[in-house]
């Protein structure tokens, strides 16, 4: 008698011994292992599967439980598992390539939407459409946080058209007051990528050439509904030096992985597929940070003329030229005089780009990155009992030599003694300044703090050249 999948042939023997039935069912059970030890044999003989070798094991197998990870303390408690947990996870964020790199810090990006039925699925919770909208507003934050002079503009994808949402522009406000709006409708009809694309070349066609073009896509369907060749579309945006990233959140779509190598000259990695949703907000937030120049063009150093006013009050409400709207504050243009009402702006008459001092120096820690802080282990925690920039006492160090000799890593990437060291200054610091000057400061306070008389350091928390200083 055959098997149903053609890979066991039972002998007659072996047939009967199956059939026979003893006592406890000893007969039985003993055939039915001969069966299942031959259908091994034969599968191992033609599929590979099995003897000879450790089976693979495919990625879906290895299931990684949080709950796993949660063991009792000492005292029986959770909290110094939960806390340890929490330190790993702010770690991790942390240790990013601090490499100095030269980067476009004047962007003009679109962001595309997709506002399609495959949106509506609940794989987020409540929606996919109604999560991307979350995360496109937190998108726009902390894409003018970290690019204060660069320009954003948001489309949208549904029906097979491609939908504008708001204008290239340096204001935050408009675009998260549009995306907002968004949340009255539902994700209908099949997304297009080719009319997206269209547009956005479009509407970065006019960017000045000292800026980098970008095209951000948040896309949700397996399929794209376009009117022509995509491929064409794919080789204007290559010619006009345009770079696409995608979030996807279905599963990878060939035609997306190749318009995001041929854009980015063969790099894959701007690719990624979310697998919930906080990994879905990691992969749009990291597409914040400037993209490093490779032409040599865009490397060439050049004059951009730029115009720095000072706010004004008016005794009396005047229309600003950007939004038509009566207010009392504002900006003057540094060259025609023109009042807008929020900065960083071009200027609606003359086209300057008009900032703040401070505009320009929250852009420069792209440039020269603060160093990532190392682990400290417990023979070097003795040199320090609080945190050097927030007074938190640390914990003190063990008595046992064989804990004192522990490495300065844990296993989850945390530090052992709770301290991580300045490189510069060797000064200790607990995790949450360990955040804040990587992620809000970009500088160590005790290097600012600790610099000689007459001296002072560079933007980076680094000692470089010396300046007097009158």
């Amino acid at each position: 008698m055959a098997d149903s999948d053609e890979d066991y042939i039972a002998t007659d023997d072996e047939e009967i011994g199956a059939h026979n039935v003893g006592k406890g069912g000893r007969h039985r059970g003993a055939g039915g292992a001969a069966a299942a030890a031959g259908r091994s044999g034969a599968r191992s003989k033609n599929g590979n599967k099995s003897g000879g070798g450790a089976q693979k094991r495919e990625r879906w197998e290895d299931i990684k439980r949080s709950w796993d990870n949660v063991v009792e303390g000492e005292d029986g408690s959770l909290s110094s598992t939960v806390a340890g947990l929490l330190e790993a996870g702010k770690r991790k964020r942390l240790l990013k390539d601090t490499t100095p790199l030269q980067r476009g810090i004047i962007r003009h990006l679109i962001l595309i939407l997709d506002l399609s039925s495959a949106m509506m699925e609940k794989d987020f919770r409540p929606t996919r459409y109604l999560v991307s909208l979350r995360y496109a507003c937190d998108f726009v934050r902390e894409y003018f946080e970290q690019n204060p002079i660069s320009q954003l503009g948001v489309l949208g994808m549904r029906d097979g058209l491609a939908v504008r949402v708001s204008d290239l522009s340096g204001n935050p406000v408009d675009h998260i007051e549009a995306i907002g709006k968004l949340r009255l409708d539902e994700g209908k009809g099949a997304p297009s990528l080719q009319n997206a694309l269209e547009m956005s070349r479009a509407a970065l066609f006019h960017a000045p050439s000292h800026g980098t073009r970008e095209v951000v896509i948040v896309f949700g369907a397996l399929l794209s509904s376009d009117p022509g060749d995509i491929h064409q579309t794919i080789n204007h945006l290559v010619e006009d030096k345009i770079r696409v990233s995608v979030v996807g959140l279905s599963a990878q779509v060939a035609v997306c992985r190749e318009l995001c190598k041929r854009t980015n000259a063969g790099d894959e990695s701007v690719y990624g597929v979310a697998l919930d949703d906080k990994h879905f907000r990691e992969l749009l937030l990291d597409t914040t940070v400037p993209p490093v120049t490779r032409s040599a063009k865009m490397s060439a150093s050049s004059l951009l003329m730029m115009g720095f006013p000072s706010r004004m009050v008016e005794k009396t409400a005047s229309l600003c030229a950007c939004h038509s709207a009566l207010t009392k504050g504002g900006y003057l243009c540094s060259r025609c005089s023109t009042k807008v009402c929020a900065l960083p702006m071009e200027c609606p008459a003359c086209g300057l780009t008009l900032i703040l001092s401070t505009h320009l120096a929250r852009s420069y820690h792209h440039l020269f990155p603060l160093k990532n802080w190392v682990e400290v282990p417990w023979k070097a925690a003795s040199k320090s009992t609080h945190c050097y920039a927030c007074q938190i006492p640390f914990p003190h160090p063990p008595t046992k030599p064989e804990e004192l000799s522990a490495p300065a890593k844990t296993a989850t990437g945390t530090s052992v003694s709770s301290r991580y060291a300045c490189t510069i200054c060797h000064n200790h610091f607990c995790i949450d300044c360990d955040v804040f000057c990587h992620e809000t400061l970009y500088n160590c306070p005790a290097c600012q703090s600790s610099v000689p008389k007459g001296k002072v350091s560079n933007g980076a928390g680094g000692r470089g050249d010396p300046m007097e200083v009158d």
